[in-house]
């Protein structure tokens, strides 16, 4: 999971692009970087940390031009962070190239190999991004003529790229000479959004991974990039668009909607917080029907994804709603962060219960989902230490029992408590006193009623279905195994704390050929 944003303006760019990768920090929080384009120059600058710590006033000064791109990450995979990894990656061949790129290429070890062997290209780090620059790149020549570039060359090239390539991928590229590419994988998986904005000086696209940076900066939601298509704006803002792929199949990943999304995001045409609140609706409907022997005296969230499913589940069993944690702001994402030891630290740093609202009574938490049960555990002890007489736990998904090969930080099937597990032993794990899932069936109808049109998802992690279809039992062995190999990060108990700083940073001008 990661954030990307491409913007073609009338005036400069720069502080658009930094103000929409704020807007989709929560993407990504390990490292962030901005290209842009002027004069016939590139100019980027990306590094480790927060996308506030990466960029100095000094930085944005050098980041001139009406067009770029911006990333913000995370590591996929389970990969250790390497700030070279930041995006967006650049390629002068054939015609000048930056992509930066959201999702997971689950063929990307042989993309590799053909890259060296057969189109003689080199990889300068592990990152599947930097495949996937060079895999367009290799297409883009071999669609050209004598090195010029127009929209058939580019569309043909990206359609190329579709024949390729497997797995999930949401991209924004810049084309040296030319102007801004934005695609999709033929399933949809990860979202990507395009927004307008009409100014006295032209017409002027945002293409982003959520709906939520375009209103926060001032666009029209315009549509959302079909699975499968290419979106192309020049720099003069002439837009056009292609279906590249063979044929597609519009399966977005249901877990933007349980956890990753911004809620006031809207996707696929669905609003996640409508999905939310339908998944506490549903949820309700369950404990009602199979647990209503369980005396709850307050429905507790765990800030902030589950608020919503919360407060629906509440309202529909006619129980009192209390907020019963304080969130820390300035802690990030556990999910997302690198290492257990440091998950089970930040825990206690993000949350802090507020006892008057547990002293004494049997709670009802509810949050989003449960992966490694890491925080579960952590939360419901927190729970007992502040006088509840039981806690009852409810996720608004179902339980997390497969490996996620398509961009969340959930590979192995090893680190999920779910796995090998039935429900009753998860309660007992995480020391709940009752555990309540959401059903599969009921996530679906949840989201597919807020837009019937998208009536197949990516549930892989839920239910082992890999829509792809390349997935095999080897291929998810492989990672466990590439997982369980020590590496830095997991020799320091991944404890990053997130210092962005100079240190591993990467400012550049860079001459287009074209």
């Amino acid at each position: 999971m990661c954030g990307i944003l491409g913007v073609v303006a009338t005036t400069a760019v720069n502080q658009l692009l930094y103000d929409g990768l704020q807007v989709l920090q929560h993407r990504g929080q390990d490292a962030a970087g901005i290209a842009t384009a002027e004069a016939g120059r590139f100019h980027m600058h990306k590094g480790s940390g927060l996308v506030r710590d990466v960029f100095r006033t000094r930085n944005m000064r050098n980041l001139v031009g009406n067009w770029g791109i911006g990333h913000c990450r995370y590591p996929t995979a389970g990969s250790a962070y390497n700030a070279a990894e930041a995006q967006p990656f650049y390629v002068n061949s054939p015609f000048g190239l930056m992509l930066a790129h959201n999702g997971n290429l689950t063929n990307a070890e042989q993309l590799k190999q053909d890259m060296f062997l057969q189109d003689l290209r080199h990889m300068n780090t592990n990152s599947d991004s930097e495949v996937l620059l060079n895999v367009l790149a290799h297409e883009l020549q071999a669609a050209s003529t004598k090195y010029q570039v127009d929209a058939e060359t580019i569309f043909k090239a990206v359609a190329g790229v579709h024949r390729r390539v497997k797995g999930a991928y949401a991209v924004v590229a810049m084309i040296a000479g030319y102007g801004l590419l934005a695609f999709r994988d033929p399933y949809g998986i990860r979202p990507l959004v395009i927004g307008k904005n009409e100014t006295p000086g032209g017409t002027e696209y945002l293409v982003a991974s959520e709906s939520v940076a375009i209103d926060t900066l001032g666009f029209k939601m315009l549509r959302d990039v079909e699975p499968g298509e290419a979106v192309l704006i020049d720099m003069k803002g002439n837009f056009v668009s292609r279906q590249c792929a063979e044929r597609t199949v519009h399966a977005p990943c249901m877990f933007e909607f349980v956890y990753l999304a911004r809620p006031d995001s809207l996707m696929d045409g669905i609003s996640v917080y409508e999905t939310r609140a339908k998944m506490g609706e549903y949820l309700a409907e369950k404990i009602r029907r199979t647990m209503p022997h369980l005396a709850i005296d307050a429905v507790i969230p765990i800030p902030d994804s589950s608020r919503h499913s919360a407060m629906e589940l509440a309202t529909r069993l006619n129980l009192p709603y209390r907020e019963g944690f304080v969130k820390n702001r300035y802690i990030g994402r556990t999910f997302i962060m690198p290492g257990q030891a440091t998950r089970r630290k930040s825990v206690r740093q993000k949350l802090n219960a507020i006892a008057q609202e547990f002293k004494g009574r049997n709670v009802l938490l509810v949050d989003d989902s449960i992966v490694r049960g890491t925080t579960s555990r952590e939360i419901i002890m927190m729970a007992r230490e502040a006088g509840a007489k039981k806690v009852y736990f409810a996720s608004a998904s179902p339980p997390v029992r497969h490996a996620n090969v398509y961009g969340i930080d959930m590979p192995t099937r090893s680190e999920l408590i779910a796995s090998f597990r039935s429900d009753e032993e998860i309660c007992q794990e995480i020391g709940a006193d009752a555990l309540i899932y959401q059903d599969l069936d009921d996530l679906k109808a949840a989201v597919r009623a807020v837009n019937p049109a998208v009536t197949q998802f990516e549930t892989s992690c839920f239910d082992g279905h890999y829509v792809t279809g390349d997935i095999t039992p080897a291929y998810l062995q492989n990672m466990e195994d590439e997982r369980a190999k020590p590496s830095k990060g997991q020799e320091d108990d991944g404890d990053n704390d997130g210092d962005g700083g100079e240190d591993g940073q990467l400012d550049l001008n860079l001459v287009q050929s074209a």
